[in-house]
C-alpha cells in the first residue's frame, strides 16, 4: 500500500510563487510515475505535471509549461511542484498522484493508482 500526503498550499497574489509537496510512504518501490493534478470548483480534474521515477522524464500540461517545475527528492520520497507567475485561473485543489504502470505516460486521472488528500492553492489579490 502507498500513502501520499499533500502539503504547502495557501493564498498567493497573482504573479507570485508557491511550492507544494507530497510525501510518499509505504511500498514506493512499485511506483513508476508520480505527478500532480488539480481541480477547480465546478471543473473536472486536469493533469498538471508528471515525472518518471526511472529516467526522470518530465511531462507538463501546456498551460503550466515554463511556469511550474516538478521535482523529487528521492532520499525523502517527496515530490514537489514549484509554481511561479501564478494566475487566478491556477486556483484549484492540487493533488499528487502515483502510478504503478511503467507504460506510456497518461494524462488521465483514472490511470493513477494512489492519491494524496489535496492541498488548496488560491491565487487572488
Amino acid at each position: 500500500q502507498v500513502h501520499l500526503v499533500d502539503a504547502g498550499g495557501g493564498l498567493v497574489q497573482p504573479g507570485g510563487s508557491l511550492n507544494v509537496s507530497c510525501t510518499t510512504t509505504g511500498s514506493t518501490d512499485n511506483l513508476n510515475i508520480v505527478g500532480w493534478f488539480r481541480q477547480a470548483p465546478g471543473k473536472e480534474v486536469e493533469f498538471v505535471a508528471a515525472k518518471r521515477l526511472i529516467g526522470y522524464t518530465e511531462y507538463y500540461a501546456a498551460f503550466v509549461k515554463g511556469r511550474f517545475v516538478i521535482s523529487r527528492d528521492n532520499a525523502k520520497n517527496t515530490l514537489y511542484l514549484q509554481m511561479g507567475n501564478l494566475k487566478p485561473e491556477d486556483t484549484a485543489m492540487y493533488y499528487c498522484a502515483a502510478r504503478v504502470s511503467a507504460s506510456a505516460i497518461s494524462y488521465a486521472a483514472r490511470d493513477y493508482d494512489y492519491w494524496g488528500q489535496g492541498t488548496q492553492v488560491t491565487v487572488s489579490s
